[in-house]
């Protein structure tokens, strides 16, 4: 499968902190992959190194086809960037937003208007069209934020943390719309510190610490990495009394039944449960560097 994105050793050091150590990146054409670490892992980094804006130390990327050190300005035609603040004029209304930046990306005024439109409608942002931004919620912003990006219909998308701040409504919207910009043929790299985020959106997972890539695949794949389903037994108020694997079939879960047996108390809940992508990214970053799960906290 041909990949839109490619990174080689990619090498970055602010002073003597080494941020990214030798990072390898493939993002198929047309897919979205979603990049996890810990605080500090490079993840920022990595998509700034990806986007041009700062140069790496050592190793070579390219987006789109165009070398990132050798064509930059290519690779900024190919892309949009969304980071994590709304990047939008609120005096002015959404229209007003999407029709200044279709001018300044060379569209005349007539086309201007027709891609404003066109970005209004398939945001869901039709009937705030002419309010000023200023009115417009958090959820709205960040619609309005994405869709100027894609004035100018990049093929490569790039997302930093694009859900941070929003409400559980708000973000499952742009989870719908960034599905969309997939379903259109765009590929998309993104970071995010919310798992469940990862899990609904990402084709590929990429796992980073300590500067290195510690594991890559679809989520399925990384969750069976981690282990089994099992049957949890749990008391009243909520805490584990035991987990027993199973192999998730019908015949595992009566084995792992009759081995529970009569030692619960009637009436003690029990509940199945896969790996979840907490398990993955607890278990592989433990894995690869010292520290608490608890003093890994997500960027």
């Amino acid at each position: 499968m041909e990949a839109t994105i490619r990174a080689r050793g990619i090498r970055k050091a602010f002073g003597k902190t080494t941020v990214l150590n030798g990072v390898d990146l493939d993002v198929v054409r047309g897919t979205i992959t979603a990049v996890l670490g810990p605080n500090g892992a490079g993840k920022t980094t990595l998509l700034n190194i990806l986007s041009t804006l700062i140069p790496p130390d050592a190793g070579t990327a390219s987006v789109n086809g165009h070398d990132v050190a050798a064509s930059p300005a290519f690779v900024r035609e190919s892309i949009s960037v969304t980071g994590q603040a709304a990047a939008v004029d609120e005096i002015l209304t959404a229209a007003e937003n999407l029709q200044m930046l279709g001018r300044l990306n060379g569209l005349d005024r007539a086309g201007a208007r027709r891609r404003s439109r066109a970005l209004l409608e398939d945001f869901g942002l039709q009937e705030a069209a002419n309010r000023r931004v200023s009115t417009f919620s958090g959820g709205m912003r960040r619609r309005l934020d994405l869709a100027l990006g894609l004035v100018a219909a990049p093929p490569v998308i790039f997302l930093d943390e694009p859900t941070t701040g929003l409400d559980t409504r708000s973000r499952r919207a742009l989870w719908d719309t960034i599905h969309g910009l997939r379903a259109s043929g765009a590929t998309i790299l993104l970071t995010t510190q919310y798992l469940e985020e990862a899990d609904e959106l990402a084709d590929t997972v990429v796992v980073i610490d300590g500067g290195r890539v510690v594991a890559n695949g679809s989520p399925g794949e990384l969750k069976a990495q981690v282990g089994e389903t099992v049957v949890e037994l749990k008391t009243a108020d909520g805490g584990l009394l035991a987990s027993i694997p199973t192999d998730g079939t019908l015949q595992g879960l009566r084995a792992a039944m009759e081995q529970i047996g009569s030692s619960a108390a009637p009436g003690t809940p029990v509940s199945l449960r896969s790996p979840s992508l907490d398990d993955v990214f607890l278990h592989l970053t433990d894995a690869a560097t010292p520290g608490t799960a608890a003093q890994k906290a997500l960027l």
